[in-house]
């Protein structure tokens, strides 16, 4: 037997590749903005941009970069051979960006009263990474 065999027969965790670049550049200081500007597909400068929007009090602003992040990550996901459902690690480094816009539009739609997408995305978001659930919140 395999030693990272899925005994549950769920579908194995979706591992992100590694885009460091954005991820260093936000890291450097560089502006979220300049860095979703020259990486638009980075679900990480997303989700940065939404935290500072949403510690600024610009919970709608929040709201749409959580949104724009959480559908970039949907589609890298996809083309990992994410299936809809299962594992995404919070302890693989290049699954945070996804996970972090997902909290974040779960937060959003919160603040703004849209319960259903708040549970959805809250669900979501335990479902794809209980530690990214705990540790996010």
């Amino acid at each position: 037997m395999a030693i990272h065999e899925n005994l549950l027969g769920g579908p194995p965790p979706t591992h992100l590749p590694d885009d460091p670049e954005p991820r260093e550049l936000l890291a450097a200081g560089t502006a979220p903005s300049d860095v979703a500007a020259k990486y638009p597909t980075s679900s990480l400068a997303w989700a940065q941009l939404a935290d500072d929007a949403f510690e600024g009090g610009r919970v709608v602003e929040s709201y749409a970069y959580a949104r724009t992040g959480y559908h970039r990550g949907l589609d890298a996901l996809r083309r990992a051979g994410w299936k809809g459902h299962g594992p995404v690690p919070f302890e693989h480094e290049p699954n945070r960006g996804f996970l972090r816009a997902l909290h974040a539009l779960a937060r959003a739609a919160q603040a703004i009263g849209e319960q259903e997408e708040y549970e959805r995305c809250s669900t979501f978001l335990r479902d794809s990474s209980p530690t990214a659930a705990e540790t996010l919140s």
